[in-house]
């Protein structure tokens, strides 16, 4: 008798265990009555129908998943490989539960494809240089795509793009003939300038002949202060006429 008293609390204790969860802040219940939807619980305490009802926890925190590396052929024809990162969250459990039957296994298989696809129509120049765009579109298509889910996809990011060895040894080389290019017209454009300065010299020199003589000396006396033991220069006949005129006289 004894025996048969403590199966039955046993029993009954297992019925009382199985009718009582206890939920997290971030936890929802999606509760089914006999196969049929009496909708969502939670946070705290559910008490449920033991054996006739069932529950499924569905976690409303944001999830990071990463896309993994794809092979993307590029609109201008160059094979590369992406991957990025996906952060996104549960906003209706019931729909997670309802409308798809793993909804973290489809919306990465979901961000698969759509990587491939939206990055195909890209270039590779737009794919490196206008990353932000890329990562606005692929948000607004997940988010769009995974709405009937009742999931929210906030941000999607291009993480490392894998080009091969001999496209990066083009670019290389393309971004050294760039540099060379910039330096020779910086390099002409010094000369055009310089020549220019030089013209307005020249012509400010003719008209005072005494002030190229002044700027000879200059010169003469810049050249003797690196000590040289012997200078040697050549000197002009009008520095000379003035002594010449009044040794005449």
């Amino acid at each position: 008798m004894t025996f048969g008293i403590t199966v039955l609390a046993f029993v009954v204790l297992l019925i009382l265990a199985s009718a009582i969860r206890i939920l997290r802040e971030y936890e929802r219940g999606v509760v089914f009555r006999l196969g049929r939807l009496v909708g969502a619980k939670g946070p705290g305490l559910v008490l449920l129908i033991p054996i006739i009802d069932r529950m499924v926890k569905v976690s409303l925190r944001t999830v990071t998943m990463d896309v993994p590396p794809q092979d993307v052929i590029t609109r201008d024809n160059v094979s590369v490989k992406v991957n990025a990162v996906m952060y996104f969250r549960v906003i209706e459990a019931e729909k997670a539960v309802i409308e798809v039957e793993d909804y973290l296994y489809a919306t990465s298989q979901l961000a698969q494809t759509t990587l491939r696809s939206i990055l195909g129509q890209a270039e590779l120049d737009e794919l490196l240089a206008e990353r932000e765009k890329i990562n606005t579109e692929l948000q607004s298509i997940l988010d769009q795509q995974t709405d009937p889910w009742g999931i929210k996809v906030s941000t999607v990011e291009v993480k490392h793009v894998d080009l091969p060895a001999e496209m990066q040894r083009a670019m290389a080389k393309q971004a050294e003939a760039e540099r060379e290019r910039r330096a020779k017209v910086i390099h002409a454009e010094g000369e055009y300038q310089a020549s220019k300065r030089l013209s307005q010299a020249a012509e400010a020199l003719s008209k005072q002949p005494m002030s190229l003589q002044l700027r000879f000396l200059q010169t003469l006396n810049e050249v003797a202060a690196e000590n040289n033991s012997t200078l040697v220069f050549p000197v002009p006949i009008d520095l000379l006429t003035p002594f010449l005129k009044h040794r005449a006289e």
